[in-house]
């Protein structure tokens, strides 16, 4: 599925996309993916994190129970220029570049611990001591 991630928005993307790559988006990122799979080709691919504006709900969530970073900060989405490197602090919940740093409201600890694990389903199973 990775070979074909947003090949609808951009055919070069797939072949394009680098390991720890963060996919920045407008309003409603994932409208009508709420499939698990448009959450998973997108991790598979590499992307290590999608900033938007806002999220739709369920992608929003497949999104953080597959592993992969969701980041709701607008201003960062309007300053960040394509192709620009970026910095995501997911602790201090802040987002640096050229123009400068934008805050998001840290990730709470349940879902950073998600992330850490690498998704929900590592994460329940470290919890309950199923490894």
């Amino acid at each position: 599925m990775a070979q074909y991630a947003l090949e609808d928005l951009d055919p070069r993307f797939a072949k394009a996309v680098r390991p720890g790559d963060v996919i920045v988006a407008g309003k409603n990122w994932g409208a009508g993916s709420s499939r698990e799979q448009a959450a998973t080709c997108l991790k598979m691919a590499g992307v290590g994190a999608v900033v938007a504006k806002s999220f739709a709900r369920i992608h929003f969530r497949n999104l953080i129970n597959i592993g992969l970073p969701a980041i709701t900060c607008p201003e960062a989405v309007d300053a960040i220029q394509d192709g620009e490197t970026i910095t995501v602090d997911f602790q201090a919940g802040a987002i640096r570049c050229a123009a400068g740093t934008f805050a998001f409201p840290p990730l709470p600890e349940a879902v950073l611990g998600i992330l850490e694990a690498g998704g929900l389903i590592p994460y329940t199973r470290k919890r309950l001591g199923i490894e």
